[in-house]
């Protein structure tokens, strides 16, 4: 397993190669035996593998190919939903439409998305993350009929690979890891743990392609700008609020 985490990449190109329904439902299996909030179990996930329904989410996910491209795509939904329906058949009183629920919801679904990721993983399989699923959660939930109590809060492709890329680099464990207490970080130890990551041939090629000063501003000019990041922030609150967490 340690050899399968090491070895973790994301997979954006896929053979034709069908994912057989008994390696899929492991993989899914796998999903449900993630730790969860109370073993409450607040999370959905939809299966999808129609090709049309595929089209559709290739529309919200930016026309990332893919989503078109790989056998499956597994949307991982918070759900409070199931669980409020099975209180309402035992006579229980349930308050689980806030946000603290949605919190822990979106955690329980995340958790469960990363054992598929290494169940696909030691599989032989590629997956891929996509963080589209919150930018564009009112079209997914559109497409996938969702009710209300279930916002969609990621999805993973998942396929045989059709590429072999090279590891991406990752901060050094002592920039990650505080022991006992929180550190704050001074301008120097910034310089320090950011100067290896900074000084690769591939960030150096990122900064030349993007005519940026440094790495930073890719992520602040060109990936990730403050007004889009608003813009979404506003319309993934609106998206919750409707689907019941937050009055």
């Amino acid at each position: 397993m340690l050899d399968t985490i090491f070895k973790h990449k994301s997979i954006r190109q896929y053979s034709d190669k069908i994912v057989q329904k008994q390696e899929l439902d492991e993989i899914l299996l796998a999903a449900t035996r993630a730790s969860n909030t109370g073993n409450m179990q607040l999370y959905s996930i939809i299966v999808t593998q129609d090709p049309d329904l595929k089209t559709k989410l290739w529309e919200s996910h930016f026309k990332q190919e893919m989503v078109r491209q790989a056998p499956v795509v597994l949307t991982f939904c918070a759900d409070i939903n199931r669980f409020n329906q099975w209180c309402d058949a035992r006579n229980a009183n349930h308050g689980y439409d806030n946000f603290l629920w949605f919190y822990n919801a979106t955690i329980d679904a995340t958790i469960a998305a990363q054992n598929a990721t290494l169940a696909a993983e030691t599989k032989n399989m590629g997956v891929c993350y996509l963080g589209t699923t919150t930018y564009m959660a009112q079209q997914i939930i559109d497409i996938l009929e969702l009710p209300k109590g279930v916002v969609p809060v990621t999805t993973l492709v998942i396929g045989y690979p059709n590429e072999d890329p090279q590891l991406t680099d990752r901060l050094p464990l002592e920039a990650i890891v505080h022991n006992e207490k929180y550190e704050q970080y001074s301008t120097d130890r910034i310089n320090q743990l950011y100067e290896e990551k900074e000084n690769l041939v591939s960030t150096q090629q990122l900064i030349e392609e993007n005519k940026t000063d440094n790495l930073a501003q890719i992520f602040t000019e060109k990936r990730y700008k403050k007004e889009d990041n608003i813009h979404f922030s506003n319309e993934f609150m609106e998206v919750v609020r409707k689907q019941g967490f937050i009055s």
